[in-house]
């Protein structure tokens, strides 16, 4: 009989390569043998030593697959094999990470990440014995294959070994290796795990070494290197200061997104939205949902000061957008960054493809809005009426109670602008910032002169249209169209001059002299006004559709971009790269960038959200409607399953003004999309005031429904969700909304619903004991009685008993109350005809009421009874009820009963 070694001996010198691959299969095996005898364990490692010379790559790989179990055997009997490890198995390990074999190196490399994981390598082995030898395979000179896998491993290690170790010894070779430029898959390498590298380093190493090389790897002539780039964005932004990743990494990724590979631009619009979530500032964001938590200074100061920092499209000034711009261009170059500043802007108006025709109309929209603005003081001085605001920007003041401007007001009717209400804001804070550029904008479109070629639609044509429309004029659009015809109408007869010069006088004690180049700026918008009104009222329908859908009215005018797009101005972001977040809606996207780009949008659209605070909704709210009614239902998935941490973001009265709609819309969208809804439908609820919550009592019956009746696990979530709803409502609605629908699940054709189910009702019942009166509960149980312990179907019976053992076992009610009302009618069902309810019964009357102390210690006749009972259960003629009545309760749980039962199966 061979001993332990004497075994390992004769088949390591065999010749056959299946045995060697045997011992080393078995080495762990052998060693714990003859753990007991110290020096039988070294005899082992050194055998394993000699084993690792074998000239049989399989043999090799083997062996390097038993290290990492042997070295934990090692550590956990160190005292009897002290530096086991160090001294014999880690330079096999080391020594395995350049062998020629690609199957042994591969092997090594990921034995050397689970003993580093695992901590089974002291610090001063890595230092003197693992990270020398990874220095040298990435040599100039070094393998090409060897040296790429060398460098994975180098970043892959670097956040297991710390930050000391691999700022000193990893991060000046990984500086060299990210300008590799004979081998642009060690770059890619490089880029892949750069955020890694960053991560553990710190802010400081990260701005003053690796950040010069991320910039060249960013440019990099390689399309693979700058895609490995842009997927690490977030992690390296992460890494740095807010003011570099302002100033610097904004400019960059949108040099990525821009770029000319299609698979650099998929990912970095991928990665978008998580590198904008790194803006995120903590103390503004605001973390309390209601409106009036704000008023706690623990939190993000009172309601008062988050108001003042709440900032409307009329607040951000031309001086702010520029300071912005100028903080994106600092250390790079201005011209480039213009460029591509003006192409994320083309971008962005070209995102609906409107024909000229309709961009004619945003223009002359834009032009009569302004025409029709009067000066500050006298809209301050009409009563406090607020002003709106056209969605280019550009404001349309209250009227103006002169009767020499009754005319003005009436030829721009506000139905140029429908829009969804703004929010009431104080016309004092409002003015104090705005009331500079108002002015200034307005008496410069006012004084300028109109050219006398301008063509004009003939009154003729306008009597016309307006005749045509008539017959129709109940109708509330057809009616708004011929007013505004009908103040075209009005219009066509002034004389332009006499009004223009009328303007002016009103603004030259205020106003300075327009430049030449203004008036040359200005001359393209008015040639562009007048053609519209007199073309057919089907084209007219057709722009006006786009202003009633909130669409963007930025126009081809000589307007600066900050003015032309103040509906999406913030200040938390830089501004280029929100814009590009918000063309990710854009048709065009889909097919130059990638088909599921809505989805990346859908995807961090919370995280953007998180990032712009709540006061900043508006800049993502038509973006969020557009992918709420996305043609793919993996857009709207996506939005369903995160609706609930978005109305968090966004307060409650953002929620029940913009998400509660599209909230309603999902209730009867695809059941994939319906499933996001009810997985947190408490938590969104919750969040509702309690009248619009109650709303949703009369829906909750149609979750069950479903497209597919064989999708269980559907209704399954709906039970595990009543359960969580039982606390939103009162002990009424309870009764009379959420008991149908549980007694509904109680009757499922699956199992896994019906046990679930039986959770609900025993929840339900407690709930409403609870409560202040006791005749919902009663009028409950009663009906449990006659729907289910009466029921014809022995799996309804069978459902009561499950009901009342899960009552009792999780004491939802008192047991002289379940005693009175529950208890007889569970007796009954002894002499039921069916075995499955008569072993169902000897269980819960064995195993969890006799378990009750009400039973155990009080002699009452409820005791009396069921122990009677059991008796007759042991005399049944069934040998299943016979067992269950007469042994000691088991730890057998109801689950098993369910899911044991015969009749519990699908």
């Amino acid at each position: 009989m061979l001993t332990p070694l004497g075994r390992l001996d004769k088949y390591a010198a065999s010749e056959n390569i299946f045995n060697r691959q045997m011992v080393a299969r078995s080495l762990l095996d052998t060693l714990k043998e003859v753990s007991d005898d110290e020096r039988d364990c070294i005899a082992v490692l050194e055998r394993i030593s000699r084993l690792a010379d074998d000239s049989e790559p399989t043999v090799r790989a083997e062996l390097m697959e038993q290290v990492p179990h042997i070295a934990m055997f090692c550590q956990e009997n160190r005292p009897s094999i002290p530096y086991a490890f160090s001294k014999y198995l880690l330079p096999i390990v080391v020594r395995y990470l350049a062998d020629q074999n690609n199957q042994v190196r591969k092997t090594s490399q990921a034995a050397l990440l689970v003993l580093l994981e695992q901590e089974l390598i002291e610090r001063y082995d890595v230092e003197t014995k693992v990270c020398p030898v990874l220095i040298d395979l990435t040599a100039p000179d070094s393998n090409d294959d060897v040296k790429t896998e060398a460098v994975a491993i180098m970043c892959k290690m670097a956040s297991m070994v710390g930050k000391d170790i691999t700022e000193r010894l990893v991060l000046p070779r990984f500086c060299e290796m990210c300008c590799d430029c004979r081998m642009f898959h060690v770059r890619k390498v490089c880029a892949a795990n750069f955020g890694d590298i960053c991560s553990v380093v710190g802010q400081q190493a990260t701005e003053e070494m690796l950040l010069p090389r991320f910039f060249q790897l960013c440019s990099d002539n390689v399309w693979g290197v700058r895609k490995a780039c842009a997927e690490c964005f977030m992690a390296v932004s992460c890494a740095t200061s807010q003011e570099v990743r302002r100033t610097k990494l904004s400019t960059l990724f949108i040099n990525l997104i821009s770029d000319p590979s299609r698979w650099v631009r998929q990912a970095a619009f991928q990665s978008l939205g998580p590198f904008i979530s790194t803006f995120a500032n903590p103390s503004s964001s605001g973390q309390y949902f209601k409106e009036e938590d704000g008023k706690n200074p623990a939190g993000c100061g009172s309601a008062q000061e988050n108001s003042e920092q709440v900032r409307t499209t009329e607040d951000v000034t031309r001086e702010d957008e520029l300071n912005r711009t100028e903080d994106l261009s600092s250390h790079v170059d201005k011209d480039h960054f213009a460029t591509k500043l003006e192409n994320a802007l083309e971008d962005q108006n070209t995102v609906s493809n409107n024909s000229q025709r309709e961009s004619d109309f945003q223009t002359e929209s834009s032009f009569h809005c302004t025409l029709s603005s009067e000066s500050c003081g006298e809209m301050a001085d009409e009563n406090g009426r607020s002003s709106h605001c056209c969605t280019a920007g550009l404001r349309e003041a209250g009227p103006n109670s002169r009767e020499t401007a009754l005319s003005e007001q009436e030829l721009y009717n506000s139905f140029h602008f429908w829009r969804t209400p703004l929010p009431e804001i104080d016309i004092d804070f409002e003015l104090q910032q705005t009331s500079e550029i108002i002015l200034n904008r307005e008496f410069q479109e006012l004084a300028m002169p109109v050219s006398p070629n301008i063509p004009m639609a003939t009154r003729k044509e306008l009597e016309e249209m307006i005749e045509n429309l008539e017959p129709h004029i109940d109708d509330p659009d057809v009616k708004a169209q011929v007013e505004v015809l009908s103040a075209a109408l009005r219009a066509s007869s002034l004389d332009p001059q006499e009004e223009t010069m009328a303007s002016v006088s009103k603004g030259t004690e205020s106003q300075t002299e327009l430049t030449i180049s203004d008036q040359q700026n200005f001359k393209p918008i008015l040639g562009d006004i007048v053609p519209l009104i007199g073309d057919t009222v089907e084209n007219m329908d057709s722009t006006l559709h786009y202003i009633h859908n909130d669409s963007d009215l930025s126009t081809n005018s000589s307007f600066s971009p900050e003015e032309e797009r103040k509906s999406k101005v913030q200040d938390v972001v830089p501004q280029a790269l929100l814009d590009q977040y918000l063309s990710m809606t854009d048709p065009s996207r889909a097919q130059t960038v990638d088909t599921e780009i809505a989805k990346h949008c859908a995807y961090s659209l919370p995280g953007v959200a998180l990032t712009l605070g709540r006061q900043n909704w508006h800049c993502l709210k038509d973006t969020y409607e557009t992918l709420a009614s996305d043609m793919q239902w993996k857009v709207r998935r996506t939005l369903a399953f995160s609706i609930h941490e978005l109305a968090v973001i966004l307060g409650d009265q953002l929620t029940a003004g913009d998400l509660v709609p599209v909230f309603n819309g999902f209730l009867k969208d695809l059941d994939e999309v319906r499933i996001g809804v009810l997985k947190h439908l408490h938590d969104f609820l919750k969040l509702l005031h309690l009248d619009k919550r109650r709303e949703y009592l009369y829906q909750l019956q149609e979750f069950l429904v479903t497209d597919n009746s064989r999708n269980w696990r559907f209704r399954a979530e709906l039970a595990e969700q009543l359960i969580l709803l039982l606390d939103l409502y009162s002990a009424r609605d309870i009764y009379d909304y959420l008991r149908p629908i549980a007694f509904s699940l109680c009757a499922d054709k699956v199992s896994s619903v019906r046990w679930i189910s039986y959770k609900l009702v025993s929840e339900m019942v407690k709930k409403l004991y609870m409560a202040s009166t006791s005749t919902f509960v009663v009028d409950l149980m009663n009906e449990l009685v006659e729907k289910f312990c009466r029921c014809r179907k022995w799996s309804g019976r069978q459902t009561f008993v499950f009901i009342c053992q899960t009552i009792s076992e999780d004491d939802c009610l008192p047991m002289d109350q379940f005693a009175v009302h529950l208890l007889p009618h569970l007796l009954h069902l002894a002499s039921d005809r069916v075995p499955n309810v008569r072993v169902l019964l000897a269980k819960t009357l064995k195993q969890t009421l006799l378990e009750k102390e009400y039973f155990l210690n009080s002699a009452n006749s409820h005791q009396e009874a069921v122990e009677q009972t059991i008796m007759v259960l042991q005399m049944d003629d069934d040998s299943d009820v016979k067992y269950f009545a007469s042994i000691h309760p088991a730890s057998t749980k109801i689950a098993d009963d369910a899911m044991s039962t015969a009749s519990s199966t699908y």
